[in-house]
């Protein structure tokens, strides 16, 4: 076991006002007596700051030195006033590298409010000084300063087989910090489903043996990270990228994790990759994520500014990144964390599609009554109906599917049953003699599985992915009656602290930095003709986010409608959309949501095209692709006005957007270039990639909660009525 004082933590250091060095004249390459050599290849990361505060700022580095292998390296800071470091405010201060931590390092430097700092890591050998980057980074404005903020908020920057050409862009900009709300690495190497490695843009497990192995195209293999080894593989190669590199080098970072720092659509320590094939709950493999996280991310922890990651901490409680920062008179941030605490996923991915959730006598007496037909639909019970028939049938396709035949018992959809029947009857070769459909006429009604959209025994559609609206609205509230811990994202705790922090900030403006969608993303299907009739219906597009927590989410809205000037953030989805998400039981508690684009993760409507592709149901419906590429046009419908909340989407585009916050207002301009520029290198063409770059701008106005968007140079106020821009 390490001793605790062998823990990687942030060095406290106090800087003073700017000195007189003892000896010599300080230039760039000087430093006292000792000349700095440049030694980037002992600083192959560079250096990044991140978590300004009014007074402090963490600075952060990694040092390499390939004849000291696994050994501590001693390093020294120095920070100064100016990019020569002729104006130092300390003495170099010595830290050391711990090799248990990668060799990562750590400092929180004290300074003073609303002041940018140099810095710079020296590290010595065979007596030469070898100098890593010049950082800049800046301290907030003090708590009662009366200034503007400027700040970008950016999420997934997939590294595999893209570029970051929208980090360039970004670099230009003069900008007070970056928010990033997650995906900063993925922890695969080359899933088939969304990545395509190239020789320049790969992901290399120097352990591969320690991962998991997703599958193999042709003689290539690709992996998920499982070891702490692999996790820093990925940050390792992410933070080599030389865009990210000049990014922190010239911007401190505030982030966040989603499920990608560790797994994809994961929930506390559990990840989703063989979909309820097998029990994916990896402790081991969580704490790997978290203590590499700890290492690369220049976090200053709340409440513990000496907070060092131990490896022998129970998950969840063994890292709190969820935190908050102001910036003067305006800006109160609350970060969340959202993968860390929250349940499962409310739909299975192993449940029996056909098995029924609440039966008829169960709905009845529910606050809602009995649903429609089609939403509670005809169930027998398989165990007596029709003495077995259709036991002994589904008990053998489930077996021939290689699922748990022992599912297949109670009441079961008729829909569902006469679904495998006619596969069945249509088969080669088809039954002798046909099997006979079941007639649904004076069958009792119910919700099952099968209506929420779950056809497949293991399957993301109808359990994470592209699920009933109507019916996921009744089983999710009768959930939640029941047990309201199936829809606690944030965890007791969290969610204590971030209704007290946003009820009691004095600031002018609460500003969210969440993971995922606030705003309902749903689509109308139910006038489409070329579908099959089970598809017309309305859907949620995807209930891995807020959209799968509803009833937890109103009642959060509830609260935070009514505090006024309440702005969420977000990222994840890989589209821009910005709307007013307001509580169902009353419409008039909104906040305003700005979405950002992915930096380069694949955009949200090639990944909808894709799992149309994968699908077994979807592939089989001709009007399905067509479907996908107009995404846009059907969460934006104004005829159907499903999603009368969202006001803007653009679902093929990359980039990154820029918040400009006063007393007044909040600006909130959209960078946004066409998704095909990420798989094209334009390192050294920044100007030439920044005119590809288009510009939308939306605000809202403090004292309300209404949105604006500048359209030919006019501010047009959203109508949630006519759905119009008035």
């Amino acid at each position: 076991m390490l001793s605790r004082r062998s823990f990687l933590r942030a060095t406290v250091v106090t800087l003073g006002a700017a000195f007189v060095p003892g000896c010599g004249d300080d230039t760039s390459n000087t430093t006292g007596n000792r000349t700095l050599v440049k030694g980037s290849g002992y600083f192959p990361q560079s250096v990044a700051s991140g978590d300004p505060r009014p007074k402090s700022v963490v600075v952060w580095t990694r040092v390499v030195d390939g004849e000291k292998a696994g050994w501590d390296l001693d390093v020294e800071l120095e920070v100064a006033l100016d990019v020569a470091f002729t104006k130092p405010v300390s003495e170099p201060i010595k830290l050391q590298a711990l090799a248990a931590y990668d060799n990562c390092v750590k400092a929180r430097i004290v300074g003073e409010p609303g002041t940018t700092y140099y810095y710079r890591f020296v590290y010595e050998r065979d007596g030469i000084h070898y100098v890593s980057r010049v950082g800049r980074t800046k301290t907030a404005p003090d708590e009662d300063a009366d200034v503007p903020v400027r700040f970008a908020f950016v999420s997934c920057q997939d590294f595999v087989g893209r570029y970051y050409n929208t980090l360039l862009a970004l670099e230009i900009e003069d900008l007070d910090f970056i928010v990033h709300l997650g995906d900063y690495i993925y922890e695969t190497t080359g899933d088939p489903s969304f990545q395509t490695p190239d020789d320049a843009r790969k992901v290399v497990f120097r352990d591969p043996a320690s991962a998991i192995e997703l599958g193999a195209s042709g003689d290539v293999k690709f992996y998920a990270a499982k070891s702490l080894d692999n996790y820093r593989d990925l940050y390792r190669t992410y933070r080599g990228d030389p865009a990210l590199q000049v990014l922190h080098e010239k911007f401190p970072m505030i982030p966040t994790w989603d499920d990608h720092e560790f797994s994809n659509d994961c929930w506390g320590a559990n990840a989703t990759y063989l979909s309820g094939r097998a029990n994916e709950l990896d402790v081991a493999r969580r704490k790997a994520a978290n203590q590499a996280w700890f290492e690369y991310q220049p976090v200053d922890y709340a409440g513990d500014p000496d907070f060092a990651y131990d490896p022998a901490a129970d998950v969840p409680n063994d890292i709190r990144i969820y935190r908050d920062f102001t910036f003067g008179k305006h800006v109160h941030l609350v970060v969340t964390d959202l993968r860390s605490h929250r349940p499962d996923h409310l739909i299975p991915e192993d449940a029996f599609p056909g098995a029924v959730l609440f039966d008829e006598a169960t709905l009845t007496a529910s606050p809602g009554g009995l649903p429609g037909p089609t939403i509670a639909t005809p169930y027998v019970d398989i165990e007596t109906y029709a003495g077995g028939l259709y036991k002994n049938v589904l008990s053998q396709v489930a077996t021939a599917s290689g699922y748990d035949a022992a599912k297949v018992t109670g009441n079961v959809s008729v829909d569902y049953i006469n679904l495998i029947v006619a596969q069945l009857n249509g088969g080669d070769p088809p039954p002798d003699p046909p099997i006979p459909a079941i007639d649904a006429a004076g069958l009792p009604r119910g919700l099952s599985y099968f209506d929420l959209n779950k056809v497949s025994f293991y399957a993301q559609i109808g359990t994470r992915y592209f699920v009933h609206k109507d019916a996921f609205d009744v089983f999710s509230t009768l959930r939640y009656a029941a047990d309201p811990k199936t829809q606690d994202v944030m965890g007791e705790a969290q969610e204590a602290w971030f209704l007290e922090t946003l009820t009691g900030s004095t600031k002018t403006w609460k500003v969210w930095a969440n993971e995922f969608n606030i705003v309902p993303v749903q689509v109308d299907l139910r006038q489409i003709a070329g579908i099959p009739a089970n598809v017309q219906r309305r859907f949620y597009m995807g209930v891995e986010g807020w959209d799968g927590f509803r009833d937890k989410r109103n009642e959060l809205l509830g609260k935070l409608g009514g505090l006024g000037n309440v702005v969420a953030l977000t990222g994840d989805l890989h589209t821009f959309m910005v709307g007013t998400p307001w509580a169902e039981q009353d419409p008039t508690k909104k906040i305003v949501e700005f979405m950002t684009g992915a930096v380069s993760s694949t955009p949200f409507r090639d990944e909808l095209s894709s799992q149309v592709k994968s699908d077994p149901v979807l592939s089989q419906i001709p009007a399905a692709p067509l479907l996908a590429l107009q995404i846009d046009d059907l969460v934006l419908d104004t005829e159907t006005k499903v999603n009368p909340h969202l006001a803007h989407a653009e679902s093929n585009t990359h980039g990154y957007a820029i918040a400009e916050v006063s007393a007044a207002e909040i600006v909130v301009t959209l960078h946004a270039v066409s998704g095909k520029e990420v798989t094209t290198n334009y390192a050294g063409r920044t100007a030439e990639f920044v005119t590809k770059m288009q510009k939308t701008r939306f605000k809202t106005v403090a004292g309300g909660s209404d949105l604006f968007k500048e359209i030919e140079g006019a501010w047009k106020r959203w109508d949630t009525t006519t759905l119009m821009w008035t």
